[in-house]
């Protein structure tokens, strides 16, 4: 479990570099301690518009296109993988309530979609 990565991933690295060379600026990994008392740590946060960028692995997150259960130590995974999706809902929600706009990639996803989704939040432009 020590080697699983939280930040920096292969697919964040994607989009980030993609995001920049287009011309976007960011934080990566930015802590926001929300109103109601959460702290969300998006991958990219565009913070001036208010845009949270997370890129969600497809095993982690459960993603129901590509996730699947574990067949070994299922006892363990289940509710763990769980309370990821739990969490992420958490999260989504007090952003949300905060004012700011969610964009959630999977990792699967081609990098020029993934381009697209966050420019179309961002409004088009920066």
């Amino acid at each position: 479990m020590r080697a699983i990565r939280r930040a920096d991933t292969k697919p964040e690295l994607a989009l980030r570099s993609a995001l920049h060379r287009a011309g976007y600026r960011f934080r990566k990994d930015h802590r926001l301690d929300l109103d109601a008392g959460a702290r969300v740590r998006p991958d990219i946060a565009f913070t001036a518009r208010r845009v949270a960028v997370f890129v969600d692995g497809c095993f982690w997150h459960a993603c129901p296109e590509h996730g699947r259960n574990p067949a070994v130590n299922e006892w363990y995974w289940a509710p763990k993988l769980r309370r990821t999706v739990e969490r992420d809902r958490a999260a989504d929600a007090a952003l949300a309530a905060a004012g700011w706009r969610v964009v959630r990639i999977w990792e699967h996803v081609p990098l020029a979609d993934a381009v697209a989704a966050v420019t179309a939040a961002l409004g088009g432009e920066e």
